[in-house]
């Protein structure tokens, strides 16, 4: 309970300042940094006429099957290339000159690809979450006990039992802590496709918001996706702990 009062702290003083500044003196307009009290109510009219709840759902759900397909190639390519030097040549070169790529360059492509909508930016959301996933799934393999493979292999396990009964369960870890770095870029590449080519998403939300004065709602766009990435970051972290 102390942790949880001590986190506050700085919270709540920023609301106080913020409450200052806007509502108190009016040293900034409203169009500018709207206050708390307009915030508020933004929030209610947002939820009163669904749009919230829809825009999140929306969000969420590329989110969701970005990360699906990111770990869908991401894992099994990960456990290959940090178990094989062959594997690992053979795709070392194209994962070195694709992974600093912003995610945000491939939105045009992904535009032109596949047009305005969801699985545009389930593609913005792939290019961006596949490459933390990959590199931690290397990494927790590279990092496993040489003993245990090769007790397996004395026991009698096939290479491909080992790397399932053995390999993927002492590299779990680290798979998991991509997928939590993944989810985190996946979540941004989302509000940021969803900005450039979608009509609808927390980031539309953002984008329409502003574009008309109502910074009120943007607001609550941006805050509904930080509440949104730290509880995908607590339930990573629970799944995490538990594992280590």
């Amino acid at each position: 309970m102390r942790k949880i009062i001590y986190s506050l702290i700085l919270p709540i003083l920023i609301i106080v300042v913020w409450a200052i500044l806007t509502t108190f003196t009016g040293y900034i307009p409203s169009y500018i940094l709207p206050s708390p009290s307009e915030v508020f109510q933004s929030f209610l009219e947002l939820i009163y006429n669904g749009s919230l709840l829809e825009a999140t759902i929306y969000t969420l759900t590329q989110v969701f099957f970005g990360l699906i397909v990111s770990a869908a190639v991401a894992i099994p390519l990960g456990i290959l290339m940090g178990w094989s030097r062959k594997v690992e040549g053979l795709f070392g070169l194209i994962v070195g000159i694709l992974r600093p790529i912003p995610p945000i360059a491939w939105i045009p492509f992904a535009i032109l690809w596949f047009g305005i909508g969801m699985t545009s930016s389930i593609f913005i959301i792939f290019a961006g979450s596949v490459f933390p996933i990959l590199i931690n799934t290397i990494d927790g393999v590279k990092r496993i006990d040489p003993v245990l493979p090769e007790a397996a292999y004395t026991l009698g396990a096939t290479e491909f039992q080992t790397i399932r009964k053995v390999v993927l369960p002492a590299a779990l870890p680290n798979i998991i802590t991509g997928l939590k770095v993944g989810v985190g870029i996946g979540l941004m590449c989302t509000v940021a496709a969803e900005m450039i080519g979608s009509n609808n998403g927390l980031g539309y939300i953002i984008l329409t918001s502003t574009s008309m004065l109502n910074t009120g709602a943007a607001i609550v766009g941006m805050l509904t996706i930080g509440i949104i990435g730290l509880g995908l970051d607590y339930l990573f972290n629970r799944v995490e702990k538990d594992l280590r």
